[in-house]
Order: structure tokens, then sequence, then C-alpha cells
């Protein structure tokens, strides 16, 4: 393929998007912020050795949820 044609940048394009829509995705997977059914802490988790990290804040919904449900 010859770097003068015009095929060229629309390949290189469509992979680039591939490759961001990948990065994206896998992104939100690790960084997503999950609750703490009992305690209503958010934390995250670790993908690689599961430990959860707690994040020292509390999901508004889930404690007002707690507060009607005793």
């Amino acid at each position: 393929m010859d770097l003068s044609s015009k095929k060229l940048p629309i390949i290189l394009i469509i992979v680039l998007i591939g490759i961001l829509i990948v990065q994206v995705m896998n992104n939100d997977s690790i960084n997503s912020k999950l609750i703490d059914p009992v305690t209503c802490e958010l934390y995250i988790k670790d993908l690689q050795i599961n430990p959860r990290q707690y994040l020292g804040e509390y999901d508004q919904k889930c404690v007002d949820f707690k507060n009607l449900n005793p």
C-alpha cells in the first residue's frame, strides 16, 4: 500500500477509533465504583488481587433506602 493512497488514512482512523473504544470500555470496568450492600460505602476493586479499597464515601440513595427499611 502506498503512503499517498487515499485508503491509508481511512484505515488508520478506523484502527485508532477501535483502539480508543477498547481502552474506554476497559477503563470503565477497572475504575467503576461499587457499593457495599451492608454499609452503603463506595469502594473500588483491584482486578489483579481482588481486595476492596474503601473510599470513605457513602451512596446517598442507598443510605436513604436503608433508613426507610430498618
